[in-house]
């Protein structure tokens, strides 16, 4: 069973965190709440997610300092903010919502049909990014193992056969979510995908490194980064 994504949504308000379950049920996700800057933090202390929806306006610490918070932690850097406002001060107001490490910034009232194909896209780059490390442990595993030998059992050669047809998999996943982002305006969701190629070209290299004949040169483990 593939595991769900998890989506954090940071409201203060009750009936907007309700409206934001309702949106997104649809994508059949695991949805957090969290009614505080700090409630969210605390979350972030032991659960990964997909993509933050976080309230600007919010009593206490608001949705740019929790913003900031968040991109200062190694651990939660990289995951997407979809700031959500009710007011609008024009561009210098988006701008911080930007300079603060959103990847988008929403109005409301927002089109919920909107919200919910921007969410999926990165609810979909995650599951990717998962895939991509399973793939990545199972790679380690095997060069801890030793590089495989005609005179080992076939078990060594069974893996890296399962190991190739697995990859080749997510590798037509990313190809596909690529092609789809090639006309997209989000830079952040362009960027990630690219990064997630690359990824995975490291992956492949390393894979095809391990194949009996493949030279005597070290194999290179791909970067976790």
């Amino acid at each position: 069973m593939v595991q769900k994504a998890k989506i954090l949504l940071v409201d203060d308000r009750p009936e907007n965190l309700l409206a934001l379950e309702a949106i997104l049920s649809a994508l059949d996700q695991t949805l957090v709440r969290a009614s505080s800057g700090e409630e969210a933090l605390k979350a972030l202390l032991t659960d990964d997610f997909a993509v933050i929806l976080l309230d600007v306006q919010m009593p206490g610490m608001d949705g740019f300092e929790t913003a900031a918070h968040i991109k200062r932690r190694e651990r939660t850097r990289d995951i997407p903010i979809i700031f959500l406002t009710a007011i609008n001060h024009g561009p210098h107001h988006t701008f911080r919502g930007y300079a603060a490490g959103a990847v988008d910034y929403i109005s409301k009232p927002f089109d919920p049909w909107v919200l919910r194909a921007k969410v999926s896209v990165f609810v979909e780059l995650y599951m990717k990014n998962c895939q991509l490390r399973e793939q990545a442990a199972l790679l380690r595993l095997q060069l801890e193992n030793g590089r495989p030998t005609p005179e080992d059992s076939a078990e060594p050669a069974g893996l890296l056969a399962e190991l190739s047809a697995r990859l080749a998999a997510v590798e037509e996943q990313a190809e596909a979510l690529s092609k789809q982002l090639d006309e997209s305006p989000d830079a952040a969701a362009v960027a990630t995908a690219a990064h997630l190629e690359r990824k995975l070209t490291g992956l492949r290299r390393a894979l095809d490194a391990l194949e009996p004949g493949a030279g005597n040169g070290a194999p290179v483990v791909p970067s976790q980064s």
